[in-house]
């Protein structure tokens, strides 16, 4: 007598497609958390760093973890040298440099975006094109037409370069076309005029884009080094970048590597405190920049 075994069960396209996908994601996760371990590893020993004394530090700077942890180091930033002031100088060109590039970036992405003018499709790609230029190549005109009026070593000099900013114009641009025309139709029927259209309507609206474009320009200008190392030529006006780096040249300084450390955590804060509370304005903004709808 003979048994006769069921077909062994196969596996669906469907199912195979599954397991692929889950397959996919988990290996894309692994190497993401392998990467923001990579990431986080110099902050972590940035900060042992910061919390270990010097003398120890003298002797052995490999650890990971605080020998013997101490807050002098930290002290010595507010006591020692011109660290608050260079922070001051951060706080100052960076507050001024993301508020008129809001400004300037959200009228002129709305005029590019709604308003039909003369010349409109000569001067959007010539905004554009600001974006293929290095900033390097700027510097020496830059550094002349300052120099002619006598405003190097000053707050506007370091702010007023980056004012003009393709990339916020270009974020902004892109938002302001996504919003329905139906909109700016119901104001004008209500009687609204052009200025009160955007200010009321249309900057609000605009305000997860602008929020990701403050984010940048944050970012951008309180770690932008060079401009500062060309404009900026009295210790006084340094900002937290270069004062920094002035004190890595400096025997002294670099004796005092906890010291150092101290400083690069306090300089390092505004932008991981920036992170951590914008990171979903900040994911929003890169899909507004990449042409989504945010």
């Amino acid at each position: 007598m003979t048994t006769t075994t069921a077909p062994a069960k196969t596996q669906t396209a469907e199912e195979r497609t599954h397991r692929n996908r889950k397959i996919r994601s988990r290996l894309f996760m692994a190497f993401l958390f392998v990467a923001a371990i990579v990431w986080i590893i110099p902050m972590v020993w940035m900060f042992s760093l910061s919390l270990t004394p010097n003398d120890i530090l003298q002797l052995d700077t490999t650890n990971l973890l605080p020998q013997s942890p101490t807050l002098e180091n930290f002290g010595d930033v507010i006591s020692v040298g011109l660290t608050p002031r260079w922070f001051l100088n951060s706080v100052v060109v960076t507050g001024v440099t993301t508020l008129f590039t809001l400004i300037l970036s959200a009228m002129a992405g709305y005029a590019f975006a709604r308003i039909d003018f003369k010349g409109k499709k000569f001067a959007y790609p010539l905004v554009l094109a600001g974006l293929m230029v290095p900033k390097e190549a700027m510097f020496v005109p830059l550094f002349l037409m300052f120099a002619e009026v006598g405003q190097h070593n000053t707050y506007h000099a370091l702010a007023l370069p980056r004012i003009a900013a393709p990339l916020g114009v270009f974020i902004m641009t892109q938002f302001f076309t996504a919003i329905p025309n139906e909109v700016e139709e119901a104001a004008r029927v209500d009687g609204a005029t052009r200025w009160k259209t955007f200010t009321n309507i249309m900057l609000p609206m605009a305000a997860p884009a602008l929020t990701a474009l403050a984010i940048f320009t944050f970012v951008l200008t309180w770690n932008d080094f060079l401009w500062p190392l060309v404009s900026a030529t009295q210790r006084e006006m340094f900002t937290i970048t270069t004062g920094l780096a002035s004190l890595q040249g400096n025997f002294a300084q670099a004796t005092e590597l906890g010291a150092l450390m101290a400083r690069g955590v306090v300089a390092s804060l505004p932008l991981l405190i920036l992170f951590i509370i914008f990171q979903r304005q900040l994911i929003r903004g890169i899909s507004i920049g990449s042409g989504g709808k945010g």
